[in-house]
């Protein structure tokens, strides 16, 4: 009787503690924080903007209970404090919710911030929070505050973070010139043998305070909006340049984050004559060391295909695909000599470099590592070799051009 009695009482216990909801959390509770902003304040203070979803204008499509009355899809606030936690609990007196930070997808840092403080001092509040995820995307606001870029509205994507979100994977992986970076990535980038990474940054496009009103969206061709530009590169942890164009694809090639781009080349006399569209492509980077002197090979094979041609060409002909190829080696070759050279005057080894050293060579790196950035990395000898294919050409052989060249004979 007395086991009987005592495991009804047991069993009495663990359903009690099975089915109690002490640490529920009423949707009806939460402030659902999509995007957070960090700059700093002309007395050295921490100026945080939250970007906060408006759950019921999201799913209505933007209109409020007043008749035809407009409201956005988000709801801005901002504050200050001496670090981020004070920041961010002071934003929770102006919130009639709970601040929630589980969904924040996008940390945006102030260039200003990024050039004077950097973002490693940042970093510790954000990987010390169980709530938030360090999956979430970085990106440098290039030329504007963290605070404007924040409280950009923007058409199509009616979350701003979501904007941001999706054009840096678009961009990665149809342009090249953008990486998508969390904040993981940078806290590995940073604690690496160089201390040094790349960011994506952002810029406003227009009138930033145009940016942040309703009637923006309403333009078919709205006079402010948010657009991915150039790669931030951080040397211990703070932003020391910008890359553009040419030189940040470079960079993206050999960090092997390339995912697609379009390549032009010259034929004959014809200027970017002939576009190539890459459909694979992989970078492998390997390092020795020769009488104390490291040397380093990078290796691209790409894949693509041909996606137009402004001259005529036969690209039917086996001896013209070699010769495009052989073009398109050269052009990819010189992007990434650029890029390397550019990183090299800066001092900066973005690239990982050492990284390699310090694997394949553990030994002979540690007499390297105290003199990497500044007097191994500038006069480090890297040898490029690109070996690029032509897989099809879509949907013709010869170009448009030379059916109508021999339609005129």
């Amino acid at each position: 009787m007395k086991r009987k009695g005592a495991f009804f009482l047991l069993m009495m216990t663990v359903t009690v503690l099975l089915t109690s909801c002490w640490s529920k959390k009423e949707l009806t509770d939460l402030a659902i924080v999509a995007a957070m902003g960090v700059d700093k304040t002309k007395d050295g203070r921490y100026n945080v903007t939250l970007q906060i979803i408006n759950p019921g204008n999201v799913a209505g499509g933007m209109q409020g209970g007043g008749g035809d009355m407009q409201s956005p899809p988000i709801t801005i606030y901002s504050a200050w404090g001496d670090n981020i936690v004070e920041a961010s609990r002071r934003a929770s007196s102006r919130i009639s919710r709970r601040l929630y930070y589980a969904h924040t997808n996008l940390v945006v840092v102030g260039e200003s911030l990024a050039r004077e403080e950097g973002v490693e001092i940042l970093m510790d509040a954000f990987d010390r929070d169980p709530q938030f995820r360090t999956t979430s995307s970085l990106v440098i606001a290039n030329d504007s505050t963290a605070s404007d870029l924040v409280k950009t509205l923007t058409p199509v994507d009616k979350i701003p973070a979501n904007k941001v979100l999706k054009t840096l994977e678009f961009t990665e992986r149809k342009w090249g010139e953008n990486v998508k970076v969390s904040l993981q990535d940078v806290m590995k980038g940073l604690q690496s043998s160089g201390e040094e990474t790349v960011v994506s940054g952002f810029r406003i496009v227009g009138n930033h305070k145009q940016a942040r009103m309703l009637e923006n969206l309403q333009e078919s061709a709205p006079e402010a909006t948010l657009r991915a530009s150039g790669i931030a590169v951080l040397k211990q942890g703070k932003l020391v340049d910008w890359l553009y164009g040419k030189t940040a694809r470079g960079t993206v090639w050999i960090l092997d984050k390339i995912q697609g781009t379009n390549i032009n080349i010259d034929w004959e006399e014809e200027k970017e004559a002939i576009a190539y569209q890459t459909v694979r492509q992989k970078t492998q980077v390997s390092a020795q060391v020769k009488n104390g002197h490291p040397h380093i090979s990078v290796h691209v094979r790409v894949e693509g295909d041909i996606g137009e041609i402004k001259v005529p060409v036969d690209i039917t002909n086996p001896k013209v695909i070699t010769k495009i190829e052989q073009s398109l080696n050269k052009e990819i070759k010189k992007e990434l000599k650029k890029a390397i050279e550019h990183a090299q005057k800066n001092k900066a080894d973005i690239f990982g470099f050492g990284e390699v050293v310090h694997r394949s060579r553990p030994n002979e790196w540690k007499k390297m590592k105290s003199k990497w950035s500044d007097v191994y990395f500038p006069k480090l000898n890297v040898d490029i070799t690109v070996d690029a294919y032509i897989r099809r050409s879509g949907l013709r052989n010869k170009s448009f051009l030379s059916g109508v060249k021999e339609n005129q004979k």
